[in-house]
């Protein structure tokens, strides 16, 4: 098992950038204590391939990104013909090279399961790229048997969310080789940050876990996902 803790972008404050090492940018000095991050501006704009390229050049060699796929397919296009989308998504998204660890696709709230949707979505993915992924998504459809075994079958991890539209939404699900917690902030959603009890429990959830797992803090707005993913890799790393 391979755990990745880290956060939906890589922003630092002037005093947060003090806890982290020495680096000619902002992502160089976050990669010195986080293993990971998320990459979400992805979802509303395409980056150039060199772009990638120069983000992957920027960490070490065990870092690894997640990127959040397109609106245009999750929102617009709402799953159904997107694999022309996904080629040119995974056209740049390649130039991470060995750092892409995962691919994230957060459905909206009101996209219900709809089977043959799904399954030509999932095979449409699985066409184009074996790289792990997650789905996150938000409607209760989502979360019975059958959609399970859906994202079973093409590998995809069904991302635990805190917090939870339904109580299901709490805990992974689908393929358990990936799992994927992403922690938006509670009660204030990108803003609270978490208590040390509840990063306790939640490291003791990923101790529990048989397959690679990653951890995102979603709640940037208030530079408290930094603080909170910083005190929970602290927490599952072994003592010397």
């Amino acid at each position: 098992m391979t755990v990745f803790v880290g956060t939906a972008g890589w922003g630092l404050s002037r005093e947060q950038q003090a806890l982290f090492g020495p680096g000619g940018s902002v992502l160089e000095r976050y990669a010195t204590r986080l293993s990971a991050a998320e990459i979400n501006s992805s979802f509303y704009r395409p980056h150039r391939r060199s772009t990638y390229q120069k983000w992957a050049a920027s960490v070490p060699e065990d870092f690894r990104f997640s990127v959040k796929v397109p609106k245009a397919v999750t929102h617009t296009a709402k799953l159904r013909e997107c694999a022309g989308l996904l080629a040119d998504f995974m056209e740049g998204v390649n130039g991470l090279g060995d750092k892409l660890g995962g691919l994230l696709v957060q459905l909206p709230p009101s996209l219900k399961y709809e089977p043959d949707v799904a399954a030509d979505f999932f095979a449409a993915l699985r066409q184009e790229t074996p790289v792990p992924a997650v789905c996150e998504p938000r409607h209760a459809t989502w979360f019975g048997g059958e959609a399970d075994a859906l994202l079973r079958q093409f590998h995809i991890g069904r991302v635990a969310a805190d917090p939870a539209r339904v109580p299901e939404a709490a805990v992974p699900g689908g393929f358990a080789g990936t799992v994927y917690y992403r922690w938006h902030g509670s009660p204030r959603m990108y803003y609270s940050a978490y208590s040390e009890a509840q990063l306790a429990q939640l490291a003791e959830q990923v101790r529990a876990q048989a397959g690679d797992v990653w951890v995102i803090f979603d709640n940037t707005a208030s530079g408290a996902g930094v603080e909170n993913a910083l005190r929970l890799r602290e927490r599952l790393t072994p003592a010397p």
